[in-house]
């Protein structure tokens, strides 16, 4: 038997598992994408920076943060510590030319369907069959718009170009997390007063894992943003609505108060999963992540794997590329040992040495004594 696998999305996710595929000598596959390689980085605000720092630490135990495989660096590429979206999309690009993926742009699926043992994948270009498919779009191109009522009335920083583009005036951004902060932060130096609803309370319980704190990136950059005076951050209330009508955008908030605004509110709630595409294909939490097996397979629907920034395990969140660029070869391993691949098997001991092969999830918990 030799299994045809799909790989879908050609972002740092796809990519990677692409790399490990052609690394481990597995000819059989390909990668669909439905833009261009990297076009989610492409699309980010001119001002976005990673958050994660790039520096070459390769061969002493330390692996670019931003890296997809064990011997690639961004930082070394590109010679560059804080990565635009840009400058991530041209180093998946080079990866992808430099490993000869197989990959074809421009293909959009628009359903996936199990027929016995196979997959079907219906797209632009007709049906693609697969025996194994590894969903890999990432989150970025699925904004979460309508998070309460009147939502809509906002814009969500995914749909801004530059922030230089947009007109001064005193900007309300809803969401105190990372993206909210980003858009503050940059409106702030261009001029603008800010104000943040948050949920949040940023000096609350001190938590050691960046996914559920802002990053020293971010906290370097508001107290900058902070001595100018025109920023203001209310926390721990939300926005429970927003009503809009000729005298500009009403905000009704968790704290019984109004807010009216004139300039557009600026909508930094996040992204949902990308797996929702196919969301009969899985089984869902109530914390919005589909369910996994411990191999990052849908309970639901065998050899139907899901990699990226979407894989959650219980308290283990792996939502920056260092974190889930650790299970790609929890995936190709469960994928070899099954369909009994052929494969270098020295390759998995090259990951796990670089720690891209997780599969204690008991070890993810992070703690900071200072």
């Amino acid at each position: 038997m030799n299994p045809f696998i799909l790989i879908i999305g050609a972002g740092p996710a796809g990519i990677g598992m692409g790399i490990l595929f052609k690394q481990l000598g597995i000819k059989n596959f390909g990668i669909l994408e439905r833009d261009r390689i990297g076009s989610s980085f492409m699309q980010w605000p001119k001002e976005m920076r990673f958050i994660t720092p790039s520096f070459t630490g390769q061969g002493f135990g330390a692996l670019d943060l931003n890296a997809v495989s064990p011997t690639t660096s961004p930082a070394f590429t590109l010679r560059k510590e804080r990565l635009s979206g840009e400058d991530y999309a041209l180093y998946l690009d080079l990866l992808a030319e430099h490993y000869d993926l197989p990959i074809r742009e421009e293909v959009n699926v628009t359903s996936v369907e199990k027929r016995g043992d196979r997959f079907v994948l219906k797209t632009n270009e007709g049906d693609y069959e697969a025996d194994a498919v590894i969903w890999a779009t990432g989150e970025f191109q699925f904004p979460n718009v309508r998070p309460f009522p009147g939502a809509e009335h906002a814009l969500h920083n995914r749909y801004i170009d530059s922030w230089r583009k947009l007109e001064k005036g005193h900007y309300v951004v809803i969401g105190g997390y990372e993206s909210g902060m980003d858009a503050a932060v940059n409106l702030v130096a261009y001029g603008n007063e800010v104000t943040v609803i948050s949920a949040q309370e940023r000096n609350g319980k001190k938590e050691a894992d960046p996914s559920l704190s802002l990053a020293p990136y971010t906290w370097e950059r508001l107290r900058i943003a902070e001595r100018t005076k025109r920023l203001t951050v209310i926390e721990k209330t939300k926005v429970e609505k927003i009503y809009k009508d000729n005298n500009g955008y009403t905000l009704f908030l968790s704290n019984g108060k109004q807010m009216l605004t004139q300039p557009q509110p600026i909508l930094a709630t996040g992204f949902r999963s990308g797996a929702e595409q196919i969301r009969s294909l899985f089984e869902w939490g109530e914390n919005g992540k589909a369910k996994l097996t411990v191999h990052d397979e849908s309970t639901i629907t065998p050899n139907l794997f899901l990699i990226g920034p979407s894989v959650a395990h219980d308290q283990a969140i792996f939502c920056f590329i260092y974190k889930f660029r650790q299970r790609f070869a929890v995936v190709a391993k469960q994928l070899v040992d099954r369909f009994r691949l052929s494969h270098d098997e020295e390759i998995f001991t090259h990951y796990a040495n670089n720690q891209m092969y997780l599969t204690d999830l008991s070890c993810c918990e992070v703690k900071c004594e200072c």
